[in-house]
């Protein structure tokens, strides 16, 4: 666990990550470009080699995959108002990656910073998180609750169809709750992967389109849900009751500190440094690594590996008398 941060009621914390918040205009003009730009061409190759065999138009499709999930990255900061200084640009930049990764951006925007706002909270949940049930939840849910609950937390499922679901089907539909203008940003979206499906489609042909689209985006969804999930759901892990919440803590102990390999890394944005990013919404994903090692309140904060990151997919419930994220196996222990 961790150690030794600055105390929660200081502004010892915000002082710290406010050097990191200014953008770069260079750096995040660089990072669209080596960003887009190889996403657009190994797409339109992708759809070259397909003439030949999707076999070997797959690991194209693979790679085109990791950076569309850098783009949602991009897509992410300009959210967070972190990518430029210019709340227009965030804005103008950030629909346009948003309608690459089938996104509406105000909609996920508002929905994001409110996960911000509520993370880890027991008494908030629902709003842009993985849908998690205490054990007493659990245990007081109707069967039919609990198959449904079983099936979604599934990894099979969780990754594999909820996550391509989500950015493929999901984000097409307003709700009632939602405000006029994430409405309108939906339908915008929705308008403007129609035109560009259509005319793709006239120009290559349908199933060429839906041969390359959907593989690159069904990959990346999958990355991306992963690293959703495991960045609040992982051993060690806090959550709390609203009284006791605190924006502090739920960033350096309840947001996971991701060691990727350098270029699972370079792809993803640095989100693996996930408890700087919550502490610092506003800090740019290039100036992430340099918070971390610059301070040692970030280093305190445990580091999980690719393969110590699997264990998650197991993890189920809140356990609230134990403090702790539990499998269904650690459940029927506790019963027997």
């Amino acid at each position: 666990m961790t150690k030794n941060f600055p105390d929660s009621s200081s502004q010892a914390w915000q002082a710290i990550v406010s050097k990191y918040n200014q953008p770069v205009l260079s750096k995040s003009v660089w990072q669209i470009i080596n960003s887009v730009a190889p996403y657009l061409i190994l797409w339109g190759l992708s759809a070259w080699v397909l003439q030949y065999s999707f076999w070997l138009a797959l690991p194209l499709m693979v790679v085109a995959a990791g950076f569309l999930v850098r783009i949602f990255i991009i897509f992410h900061d300009c959210g967070h108002g972190s990518f430029f200084r210019s709340k227009k640009l965030n804005r103008t930049i950030g629909t346009i990656c948003g309608i690459l990764a089938f996104t509406p951006y105000d909609k996920w925007t508002d929905s994001h910073r409110n996960h911000h706002q509520t993370v880890g909270n027991l008494d908030k949940r629902g709003d842009g998180d993985v849908w998690t049930l205490t054990v007493e939840e659990y245990q007081n849910s109707s069967s039919k609750r609990r198959f449904f609950y079983r099936l979604f937390r599934h990894p099979v499922f969780l990754i594999f169809v909820a996550g391509p679901l989500s950015f493929l089907l999901y984000q097409r539909f307003t709700r009632r709750t939602m405000t006029r203008k994430q409405k309108k940003n939906i339908y915008f979206t929705n308008v403007v992967l129609l035109l560009i499906a259509v005319s793709m489609s006239l120009l290559i042909g349908w199933q060429t389109y839906l041969l390359v689209q959907f593989p690159i985006m069904a990959i990346a969804a999958m990355g991306g849900i992963y690293l959703f999930y495991f960045q609040h759901q992982y051993d060690d892990v806090i959550w709390r009751r609203n009284e006791t919440w605190n924006y502090k803590d739920m960033a350096l102990e309840g947001s996971s500190y991701f060691k990727l390999p350098a270029l699972l890394r370079w792809f993803t944005g640095n989100i693996g440094f996930h408890h700087v990013h919550h502490l610092g919404p506003k800090i740019p994903n290039y100036n992430l690594v340099k918070c971390h090692n610059e301070n040692p309140m970030f280093q305190e904060v445990k580091p999980f590996t690719l393969w110590e990151s699997f264990h998650s997919l197991k993890l189920r419930l809140w356990d609230e008398k134990n403090n702790r994220i539990v499998t269904f196996r650690d459940l029927r222990r506790s019963m027997a």
